[in-house]
């Protein structure tokens, strides 16, 4: 890390490579490792992650894999990948589920512990709720559509009040390809689906990922998957009631009526802020109907009202349910699994305000209040999005060309999560006062040259009500953004609006991923892909080790509460 506050500490809990079972293998710099011991140990790029006290005093702690970096998941950055190489970095996918204890003060890794657990690309999983078995899920290696292999590009988290743990599928689409000649069809075009990958290969050695020949695997991918890491042999299950989209996190709250919401951002310039509202209620304590409550609901876009240069407004909730809004088969919709299969063009039908790249949600702990950030969107008003729709400037999205982002907040009415109106307005819209003096693009008021920042990507409450704002951003320190330096986390007053400067990051990095201990004295905090692009960095072993992604611990000196 490259700064904490005075009074803080930091420490590395574990990082990429780094084994979670003893018959594994220390991290090897100089091979970064096998097949074999990958799916032993963790993995690389976390991103979201969450932490579930146990009653010994240990923890299990859930963490996504985003990504591989391929210029150093491979020493040379191959360009030819064997089918070695690609079981590699199908197990650098995925979550890492383990145990940790306290010794000596330190949060540390429990090997071998009954719960410690790697799920990665291969790993089967059930699809649920109303799209399971549709015939747009049916492939030549699972005809009956509800059986999927793997999960991969997990960007944010969720935590249920009912213990599991929900990882979010975001840019799955870049992991399909083919050499033959065929052409995307305009619903794959629709999430990204093309001839060409990001260099990951796996379409030469696992036929799913060839989309001429098997064009229904990536309908299988772009969902929240709910986990229980208590249960090392329980199967994982895409929950389609949520949708299909490239999600961020998904934010949990339960309304005061027992109904769960789950608010989901869409992460693509141009795209939506969604919510579901379960069907049944919420139970406190062990009920087993609990399990159950992502399997069913009402699934709904956003749209924000405004008037002219107004920078608050009111808001609706457009329900995307079959023979409502105009999703009927005149318009192309013959059944509510089709609605959630492509919810993107649902979106689009029903008229959902296209938003500046909606990435995590957080709803806060003491208030009927909400967040999203909306990290930046170089299309605004230049180009039209996925779905055909201008993106207009206006409203939560007041800036052209925006690259600095904003972060959103919005009010339920009647103090009521389910409720179908809100009103609106922006926390903050990032900026650079010292480059613009006299435009939007100096940010909002309470944006100046000691917390100015760019491209909010990760936000969460802590139990006090402290909005931590975390960035991925532009960070060439120069130009729009001289003066911001490497990416960082910040902590906001909802009340006041005062934003802070918490810690930044090493070269290269975005900070991104947040979780508390009970007693809020730890934060777990992740660092993915340091010296991304061959940038110089060593983080975390320096000397000339491989830069690492890594969750490192926070803690006060004082042992007191993060934040206060």
């Amino acid at each position: 890390m490259s700064t904490v506050p005075e009074g803080y500490n930091w420490d590395v809990l574990l990082s990429w490579g780094d084994p979670l079972f003893s018959k594994g293998t220390p991290f090897d710099h100089a091979t970064r490792g096998s097949g074999e011991s990958q799916e032993l140990a963790f993995g690389d790029n976390n991103d979201g992650m969450s932490f579930f006290p146990l009653p010994n005093g240990r923890a299990v702690m859930a963490v996504n894999n985003e990504y591989a970096n391929l210029e150093w998941l491979y020493p040379n950055d191959i360009e030819a990948k064997t089918a070695e190489d690609v079981r590699k970095s199908k197990a650098a996918h995925g979550i890492s589920v383990f145990e940790v204890e306290q010794r000596d003060g330190k949060w540390q890794v429990v090997l071998d512990a009954p719960r410690n657990r790697r799920i990665t690309a291969d790993t089967p999983m059930e699809i649920t709720g109303p799209a399971a078995g549709h015939d747009l899920l049916k492939t030549p290696a699972d005809p009956t559509g509800t059986v999927a292999l793997g999960t991969w590009n997990n960007c944010g988290n969720g935590k249920t009040p009912w213990g599991t743990y929900l990882t979010c599928e975001e840019n799955f689409n870049g992991y399909f390809a083919t050499d033959s000649d065929y052409t995307p069809t305009a619903a794959q075009k629709r999430y990204g689906v093309k001839t060409t990958d990001r260099g990951t290969q796996w379409y030469r050695h696992d036929d799913r990922f060839d989309v001429a020949k098997s064009p229904n695997e990536p309908n299988r991918f772009g969902y929240i998957v709910e986990i229980n890491p208590m249960d090392p042999n329980s199967t994982p299950m895409k929950r389609t009631a949520l949708g299909r989209f490239k999600h961020e996190n998904a934010e949990v709250a339960v309304a005061e009526n027992g109904h769960v919401v789950v608010y989901l951002g869409d992460d693509e310039r141009g795209e939506h802020l969604y919510r579901l509202v379960s069907r049944d209620r919420y139970t406190r304590g062990n009920d087993p109907a609990n399990t159950n409550l992502l399997e069913h609901g009402t699934l709904y876009v956003a749209r924000f009202d405004y008037t002219g240069d107004d920078l608050s407004g009111r808001g609706e909730w457009l329900e995307l349910t079959f023979g409502k809004n105009g999703l009927t088969p005149e318009n192309g919709f013959n059944s509510q699994a089709e609605i959630l299969i492509h919810a993107r063009q649902a979106a689009t039908q029903v008229g959902a305000t296209t938003m500046d790249r909606p990435e995590w949600v957080a709803a806060h702990p003491n208030r009927v209040e909400a967040y999203c950030a909306l990290t930046n969107n170089k299309n605004r008003g230049v180009k039209k999005n996925g779905g055909g729709i201008a993106q207009t400037i206006g409203g939560p999205n007041p800036r052209e060309k925006n690259n600095y982002g904003q972060i959103v907040r919005w009010r339920p009415d009647g103090q009521d999560h389910t409720a179908e109106t809100f009103s609106w307005d922006l926390y903050v819209m990032a900026g650079n006062p010292n480059v613009h003096t006299d435009s939007l693009y100096a940010g909002s008021a309470n944006v100046n040259a000691a917390n100015m920042f760019n491209s909010p990507d990760g936000l969460a409450f802590d139990s006090d009500g402290r909005l931590w704002i975390q960035s991925d951003g532009n960070y060439g320190n120069e130009g729009d953004f001289a003066g911001m330096g490497n990416n960082q986390m910040l902590c906001g007053n909802p009340e006041t609006g005062e934003i802070r400067r918490f810690l930044t990051g090493p070269i290269a990095c975005e900070i991104t991923g947040i979780s508390f201990t009970p007693d809020s004295r730890t934060m777990f905090v992740g660092v993915q892909h340091p010296g991304e692009k061959k940038k110089p960095s060593h983080f975390p072993g320096g000397g000339d080790t491989v830069p690492r992604s890594s969750v490192v611990t926070i803690t006060k000196n004082d042992g007191g509460v993060i934040g206060s």
